[in-house]
Order: structure tokens, then sequence, then C-alpha cells
């Protein structure tokens, strides 16, 4: 079911579902004695109650609020009902420190914390010392007010929204400088939901299951919103268990999964050998927000049975740039091509296009780029041209078939001894190797070579992988000036919220090798 051309408020892509299936789940919490199930009709009742407190409160369409919550339905009734009062959501790790949070309400201008109480102590203190007032989730009931349809027909009332108007900010992770606001808009979210859908295939009698934060774009956008304006039901874990996630898998028969590389790992690690049992129902998996070894998607789908594909976008185009069809050829290595109404191309340092084969800067272009960073003109001009291009910082290449294949981000180039090394690469051969579970490549400081090649290697438990063994498989598969002089093993590399391997942490007690 397409969305109507004229919905311009997101909590009507509820409408449709809430008039044809009720009484039929919406959103489940994990599988266990705790276990809750929203319907439609109790989803869209307390959409609406947030709604009459935000607009009780005396917020005004256009106010930002603060959302501060794990992976549950509470975050999402307190993100539909917000829209609904044509209120603008900045979305916040619920991890944030006080200071982090002071930064971002005062950046944001937001007028209201809206809080977890699994996670509210820092979020109140910032709103006490920003002046503003705090509001604690409470745990949405099964049973309780619901929106229910008459005649098969659906009243819900929201404010007015224009495509243009503002409807979440997204702060980007502030690798150099602050974080900057990310501005996406009603337009962008509602492209968005129709890209994926399409781009997916998602159909009729689908279940999708996440771990992703709902603060992160790939959560909320390309997978929660996504799936709920298909009718399709979401199950949420707000830790990520991989064992818990395996019963899910079974028990609610979930089609499809969306996650990045690291859950992937984790749940490799606990399924068992005949997996086929533990995931009847599974038909894609949508991987993103970092590379995943061609090592771990093999066996990923040896395992499960499903294809892995891969999928490229960023927070300022709200998740969507590129992907591997489910029904057609993927490339392994590749993020695949443009999506549905999106445009990719590649340009040299002078802002050149530059052929098929040639490595440069990705550039995407289409509905879902953000309309600019909050308050930053100059930050904005800088990635965004008239054209409407946005400059991603990352470097990859396009195939003659028009495959994009990310080579890295320009910032984690090494360079050593004037040789460009790409740690993705170098990484690709690290999870080759047995008893690597997790590894990242980092360039270190060196007098004689500028930097080093460095390997951090999280191994299997019970492995005794040493440097050694490392550099003798590295030394048979990349060039000398590509091997690893540093190897340096872990015990856990560190991670962001998204699961994802963040280098910049990486800190480094001491190092083995030559």
């Amino acid at each position: 079911m397409a969305l109507p051309s004229t919905v311009l408020d997101l909590p009507s892509i509820l409408l449709p579902w809430v008039a044809s299936r009720p009484d039929e789940p919406a959103l489940l919490t994990p599988p266990g004695e705790s276990r809750r199930v929203i319907t439609w009709s109790r989803l869209l009742g307390a959409i609406a109650d947030v709604r009459d407190r935000l607009r009780a409160a005396g917020l005004q369409p256009g106010d930002r609020i603060a959302l501060i919550a794990p992976t549950c339905p509470e975050f999402m009734t307190e993100f539909f009902g917000a829209q609904a009062a044509g209120l603008v959501v900045v979305a916040i790790n619920p991890l944030s420190t006080t200071r982090e949070i002071d930064y971002l309400l005062e950046d944001s201008g937001a007028r209201m914390v809206i809080a977890h109480p699994a996670r509210s102590d820092a979020g109140a203190a910032s709103a006490e010392a920003a002046g503003v007032p705090l509001h604690l989730i409470e745990e949405l009931a099964e049973d309780g007010p619901q929106v229910r349809p008459v005649d098969g027909e659906v009243t819900f009332d929201a404010t007015p929204r224009d495509g243009a108007d503002l409807a979440v900010l997204l702060y980007t992770s502030g690798t150099t400088g602050r974080p900057k606001g990310a501005m996406l808009t009603v337009s962008n979210l509602l492209s968005t939901v129709q890209i994926v859908r399409e781009m997916i295939d998602v159909q009729d009698g689908d279940r999708w299951a996440t771990g992703l934060p709902l603060f992160h774009v790939f959560g909320l956008v390309t997978v929660t919103l996504s799936a709920l304006t298909a009718g399709v039901p979401v199950t949420l874990f707000p830790r990520w268990d991989p064992r818990a996630f395996l019963d899910a898998l079974r028990e609610d028969r979930i089609s499809i999964i969306s996650g990045v590389p690291t859950m992937w790992m984790s749940v490799l690690a606990e399924a068992s050998d005949g997996s086929g049992a533990e995931a009847p129902a599974l038909r894609a998996v949508s991987s993103g927000g970092a590379a995943i070894s061609g090592q771990v998607l093999r066996t990923f789908e040896e395992r499960f049975g499903a294809p892995v594909v891969e999928g490229y976008g960023l927070t300022e185009t709200s998740a969507v740039g590129t992907f591997n069809p489910i029904v057609g050829v993927r490339k392994q290595g590749s993020a695949g091509c443009a999506t549905p109404r999106m445009e990719v191309r590649i340009i040299d340092l002078d802002g050149r296009e530059v052929p098929a084969g040639v490595d440069g800067e990705i550039c995407l272009r289409g509905p879902a780029i953000m309309a600019g960073y909050w308050n930053r003109p100059e930050a904005t001009a800088e990635v965004l041209d008239a054209e409407g291009w946005f400059r991603t910082g990352d470097i990859g290449r396009l195939d003659e078939d028009g495959y994009l294949f990310i080579i890295d981000r320009m910032k984690d180039l090494i360079l050593h001894g004037g040789y460009n090394v790409y740690p993705r690469e170098v990484e690709e051969v690290l999870y080759e190797i047995p008893g690597v579970r997790e590894a990242a490549v980092i360039g270190t400081p060196d007098e004689k070579y500028g930097q080093q090649v460095t390997a951090v290697i999280a191994r299997t438990p019970g492995s005794d992988l040493d440097a050694a063994e490392v550099e003798r498989v590295t030394r048979e598969k990349l060039a000398a000036y590509k091997i690893p002089r540093i190897v340096e093993f872990v015990d856990e590399l560190p991670k962001g919220p998204s699961g994802k391997i963040l280098k910049r942490a990486i800190v480094l007690p001491g190092t083995v090798g030559d």
C-alpha cells in the first residue's frame, strides 16, 4: 500500500493499518515473561495521549523536544506523539553524559526533556541546568486507550505539516569538532520510508526485528518507520542479546532483520551449527553502519540461508544511498547501486566527476538528503552544493554496472612511507584468520614512516592467535607496505551506540611486533 500523496504528517502512515488490522501486533518487546505486544489500535491510542500531553504543556509547532530512551515501544509513541503535535524531536543517546546532553540542549534550543526512567539521571540534571521541564516516560501497558476504526475509517487529529518542516534533529558523532545536528524534514522521512519499502520489497506478512538504537537514523528511519509504514510488526531489543535475538527469529518467525556487522558476528557465535530451525522464516538481512567482512557475510548466509545485503548511507542522507538488490546481482564487497530516487557519483579533489573504476569522494543526491546542519550554514555549504549533491567524506569507486565499492573514510586513510593504506582492505584479510573475532586497523605515529599500520584484534574465546601468525597470513595476502607492523590484542574493541567499532576510541596500552 503506497502512501497517499497528500500525507504530510508522520502519524498518518499508521492509519491504514489501524483501520485494517487494529488488533494485530505493531510493536513487540523481546520474547520472555516480560514481553509486551502493542497492537496497532493501542499504539495509536498511546500516540494520541502523548500528543495531548505535549500540547497541554504549551509546546508550539516547530518547538524542539529532547527524547532520551532506549530501543523500546515508548520511544516510538513519544516520537509519533511529538510529530502529531508538530514538534521537532532531538533524539539523544541514552548513554550520554550530562555534559553531552547540556551541549545538545543548548545547541538545539530544546524546550523539554523526555526521558526513559532507566536512563533519566543525566537528562534530569541537564534539564534542571537548562531550566526546561522534564517528563519521565511511563511504561506502555498492553491494555489502555485505543483509537479504533469506525466503519472502516480512522480519525486522528494531527497538526498539519509542510514537507519542508523539520521533523528530527539527529546529531552526528562529532569526530571532528562538536556534534552537528542534521536536519531531516517531514519530506525526507516520508521519501525514505518509500525508498526502503521498495528496495527491500517489503511484503504483507513480513515481520521485522532489530536491536539498533532508535536515536540513530538507521534504527529509527530505515527500519522502524519503514516497517510500520508497510504494516509490518517490529520486535525491538532495548539491549543487544544475540541469544534472545535468535529466540525471536524462531518464535516470532522474523523475515527481515537489520543491524551492523558486530551484531551478526555475535549472533554467529551463539548460533548452533544447524541454524535453519533458528530462523525458519528469515528471507533478508540488511547490514549497514560499517563494512561487513566477506568472511562474516559468507558464514552468515551459509548458516541461516538468507542473503545478507549491504547498503550505504549516512545520517545526513536519512541512512539511504545505495543498496545491493535482494533479488538480482549482489556483488560481494559492494554497497550496491543507487536506491530508487537517489543518485551517486564520484568526484576528484577538484570536484570533477570521475569515470567508472577511478577512486574519489562519494557524493549522493536525492529526496533523502538533509536540509542542512542546524544553525551551521558554513558547515552546510561545505558538504551540500547548489545542485543538491552531498559530499560524504568517504572514498569509493563505481564499477561499469553502477555498483559502489567503498574504499574507506578519507580521514581513516593511513599514510605509510608515501604509500596510501586503506584500513578496510587490511581488515578484510584479518577477518579471514581463524581466531579473529573483531579487528580494526589504524595508523599510529612513526618517526620514520609517518604512520605505522597497526592491527587491534579481539580474539575468539580460547584462541591462542599471536602476532607472528597475523604477520604470516597478512604477508601472504598483502603488499609489504600494508602489513601490520604493530599487532595489539584486546579483550574488546570500543563500539558506538549502533555497535559500530569506534577507531578513534582505541587506546593502545602497549605494542607487540617489530
